[in-house]
């Protein structure tokens, strides 16, 4: 399954998840996702972007390793299914939109948390969010000076 997709996907059972163990079982989802899809950049996504995609590939992981994995089928598991990158740009869009949302979501659980554990476990994917978040949104920026030096090479090759 292609990436947009497979994030579409994480957004809609982000956002019906209800109880604290079915968010963080998202979030940890979302985590694995991005760390799929940074790898997948890393490997043979545009030059440009491959040192920023192996900084997401790290980040992610350590935000499904604060979380724990949850007990899933190998059927479950979304980043298991990732087979295309498709549109770089699209992908990129949905997945910082994505993390952005799982941020969000922790935060409830943070602030509802009944425990420690469960408000430093949700501190730590938050961090992990915002930073995997972060190399996202710089590689959108290194595509958009990709595609602007692309644009006035052909047009000093035309003119």
């Amino acid at each position: 399954m292609d990436a947009v997709r497979l994030i579409v996907t994480s957004r809609r059972a982000l956002a019906e998840s209800g109880d604290t163990p079915e968010v963080m079982t998202e979030a940890w989802q979302a985590h694995a996702l991005a760390q799929a899809i940074g790898s997948r950049f890393a490997v043979s996504g545009p030059p440009e972007l491959r040192g920023e995609a192996l900084g997401l590939t790290e980040l992610a992981g350590r935000g499904c390793g604060v979380l724990g994995a949850p007990a899933l089928d190998l059927g479950a598991l979304r980043a298991a299914q990732l087979s295309e990158l498709g549109d770089a740009r699209e992908s990129l869009l949905c997945l910082g939109a994505l993390l952005g949302e799982v941020g969000i979501a922790l935060v409830t659980v943070a602030c509802a948390a009944d425990d420690e554990g469960t408000y430093w476990q949700c501190m730590e994917a938050i961090d992990a969010a915002d930073e995997s978040r972060d190399r996202v949104l710089e590689m959108l920026r290194r595509l958009a000076v990709r595609d602007q030096k692309a644009v006035v090479e052909r047009d000093r090759a035309a003119g």
